[in-house]
């Protein structure tokens, strides 16, 4: 059989085509692409900008993993830990990431969730519940820009209380009017923004209230997301309260040259390069905080829920005598433990719900919401002095 010159020439060209290239790493499309090989049950959310999306796993524990407002080559702003899902779980905490995450607390204390009753508050007893860590959730309803999901389970306290519950968590994609809406200033389009709100819903479905006697947990949302050399945590603070302006000693003193106290703000180093951890009680905390990484010109922002007049639990490792003295919202910047090891790297900005002191039946609710600007860097500074109260000038300067 004969064929035509051109014939042969277009059968070259077709072996011989380029393939599409892979996502690269650090993108969402990179992301997005390795948890489809764990989960296929994916969902990927967005707004009516398909250039803003969210991926949301149910079966991760309900987590939103990584976002992007630049769709699939775009910048994934989640930090996913691609070692940690092989095929063996780990004995106290599987650490698959995930930009927002929900736990309950607390975690130390004598109401401790994480601790079984008589033990000991240290590394070996430590137990993330599986309902947390494990376990899927169960998918309610989902659209396109939104998702809700369920979990029901029961923990017993390390006061020795059985604790019967179910968590009803939605995650809903904002559009560019809703983000300016929250932040109260228009988004121009030098701007690229994602954002979403996640609403948790806690309720006692066992047959007896939770009290200061028999102990209480809490909502805890925690952001997992990428650091960066020069990105810096923005955690505004109320100047007319009393008392210390925050708790900076969890893993022993944040050396002074990565945390700054600016009246009003305290500016924290987030590199994923020193281990230390900050919290705001109540009476101090705003109910928003931020971080700011200049060599992307990617402003993000956290808003959520923060009850004055609310009991916190403090949820730190031992028997204190003041378990009802807790943090309102908490900052962290990963760094090598002691042996040389590490997580991460990746930084975090929580938020933690009063303690859920409920009667059978009764729920509390507590919402936090992300979102993510980058462009035009006159642009994000005038959107930072307007929700955060601070420079972004100010901010590199104060570091």
């Amino acid at each position: 059989m004969k064929y035509s010159l051109s014939f042969l020439l277009l059968l070259m060209a077709a072996c011989t085509s380029k393939q599409p290239d892979e996502p690269k790493k650090g993108t969402f499309g990179y992301d997005l692409a390795f948890l489809r090989t764990h989960d296929d049950q994916l969902m990927v959310l967005h707004s009516g900008d398909s250039s803003a999306q969210v991926i949301v796993s149910a079966k991760y524990q309900g987590k939103v993993f990584t976002s992007t407002a630049e769709g699939q080559g775009g910048a994934s702003f989640g930090w996913v830990n691609e070692k940690a899902f092989g095929p063996k779980q780990e004995a106290h905490m599987n650490a698959y990431g995930g930009e927002n995450r929900l736990w309950l607390g607390p975690e130390g204390g004598p109401y401790s969730v994480f601790f079984a009753p008589r033990a000991s508050m240290d590394f070996a007893s430590w137990q993330t519940p599986a309902a947390f860590d494990t376990e899927p959730w169960l998918i309610k309803d989902q659209t396109g820009q939104a998702v809700t999901m369920e979990k029901t389970t029961a923990l017993t306290n390390h006061l020795g209380t059985l604790l019967q519950l179910r968590i009803d968590r939605a995650v809903a994609v904002l559009g560019r009017e809703a983000i300016a809406h929250l932040i109260g200033i228009p988004i121009n389009n030098g701007l690229h923004v994602v954002g979403y709100l996640t609403v948790n819903r806690l309720t006692n479905t066992g047959p007896t209230a939770w009290t200061r006697q028999t102990g209480a947990p809490c909502l805890w949302l925690l952001d997992m997301l990428t650091p960066a050399p020069h990105a810096t945590i923005i955690i505004p603070y109320d100047t007319t309260a009393t008392g210390p302006v925050a708790t900076t000693n969890y893993f022993g003193a944040i050396p002074p040259d990565r945390l700054t106290d600016k009246k009003g703000a305290l500016f924290f180093q987030a590199d994923g390069k020193s281990r230390g951890k900050l919290g705001l009680s109540p009476a101090r905390a705003k109910p928003m905080a931020g971080s700011y990484d200049p060599d992307r010109h990617l402003l993000t922002l956290v808003l959520f829920d923060v009850d004055k007049k609310g009991t916190y639990l403090n949820q730190a490792w031992t028997l204190m005598p003041n378990p009802f003295q807790g943090d309102a919202v908490n900052a962290y910047n990963d760094g090598p433990l002691a042996d040389g090891t590490q997580m991460g790297p990746f930084y975090e900005l929580e938020s933690v719900s009063p303690a859920a002191f409920l009667a059978p039946n009764a729920s509390l609710t507590h919402r936090h919401t992300v979102l993510h600007l980058t462009g035009n860097k006159s642009q994000l500074e005038v959107i930072a002095r307007k929700a955060l109260g601070v420079s972004l000038t100010q901010l590199q300067e104060a570091l």
